[in-house]
């Protein structure tokens, strides 16, 4: 069985969401992990690579490499309950990652500036 499409949309089978929403899901998802992989560039170079002294700048690593893991397991499943959603006919779920890292690089870029202002 077909279901029912809007005016120049290709057929899709009964149930089966508009694939547009499914690839709009999945860009955020690879968004997500885009960032995730960015922290962790950050924690590495903040580790080894960086030429000022920060207090503290093995924890502000780890800080890092923490939130990159934390991000990339939350990606995965704010992509899975949202593709559920979609795929039921619900509303879609507010991600708590935003609040969760707009808060946590705030902390770590004003750590990071603390010292960059001491050295």
């Amino acid at each position: 069985m077909v279901g029912t499409n809007e005016p120049g949309t290709a057929p899709r089978p009964e149930g089966e969401p508009d694939y547009r929403f499914t690839l709009a899901n999945e860009r955020t998802f690879l968004a997500w992990m885009r960032t995730s992989i960015g922290l962790l560039a950050a924690g590495v170079g903040v580790a080894y690579l960086s030429g000022f002294d920060v207090p503290g700048r093995t924890v502000l690593a780890m800080a890092l490499v923490v939130l990159a893991m934390s991000t990339g397991g939350l990606a995965y499943r704010h992509w899975r309950v949202t593709d559920r959603a979609i795929r039921a006919g619900h509303p879609l779920p507010r991600p708590p990652m935003i609040a969760v890292l707009s808060i946590a690089i705030t902390i770590v870029a004003a750590w990071a500036l603390i010292g960059l202002i001491r050295s």
